[in-house]
């Protein structure tokens, strides 16, 4: 992958990570039209845990991609480190409160299953970035970051799947089940492609002010 490639493909993934996470920032306004009380679909959790996922993981996502701006890391260290503190404190009580709204999911065990498993990795991921942050090792940081925001940014490709899925004339509970998995895995595949290619260069993804610690 080229630089001027990577360049176009950072701006587009920050350009659909700021309009969804700014619209999810709805959920924080009950009594608007969407607010969490008229939408959630779910059996067990009260509707405040979707308003803690939703606008904690609007705040993952509103960040996650400037994360990766060489400029940022390179000008304004401290800000990148505040950052990533915000970043991972959102993805970590965010994914959280997902995997309690997966657990009731309305559209059943599968979509349980896949919500549940994003939640969990979607954790252990940001626990990992933060763990390599903390012992300044960031090359492996920036590993775990990518892998970290590329099911973060699950969110975007989820309300990419759901319109396509009703223009072709999906059933909803049917694409459902399907987009709780298509949502995150192949961003996951990508972010496995993007490391292993970078690493086959010997190029580190990483700056030395990468910490969020």
């Amino acid at each position: 992958m080229t630089a001027s490639i990577r360049r176009g493909l950072l701006w587009t993934v920050t350009i659909l990570s700021l309009a969804i996470a700014l619209t999810a920032y709805r959920y924080l306004a009950p009594g608007m039209p969407g607010g969490a009380p008229n939408v959630i679909a779910n059996r067990l959790a009260h509707p405040g845990v979707l308003v803690v996922h939703a606008s904690l993981a609007a705040t993952a996502l509103l960040l996650g991609s400037f994360q990766f701006y060489a400029p940022i890391r390179r000008r304004w260290p401290r800000v990148h480190r505040w950052m990533g503190r915000i970043y991972v404190t959102s993805c970590m009580i965010g994914g959280v409160a997902g995997f309690i709204l997966a657990l009731g999911a309305t559209t059943g065990p599968i979509s349980t299953a896949g919500f549940g498993s994003l939640a969990l990795i979607w954790l252990f991921c940001t626990g990992q970035a933060y763990r390599y942050a903390r012992a300044r090792d960031f090359v492996r940081h920036e590993r775990w970051m990518i892998r970290s925001f590329a099911l973060t940014f699950g969110a975007v490709t989820l309300r990419l799947y759901l319109p396509i899925a009703m223009i072709i004339g999906l059933d909803f509970n049917q694409a459902y089940r399907a987009i709780s998995f298509l949502a995150w895995v192949p961003n996951l595949a990508f972010a496995e492609w993007l490391i292993a290619s970078r690493l086959r260069t010997s190029r580190p993804l990483a700056a030395a002010s990468h910490s969020p610690g």
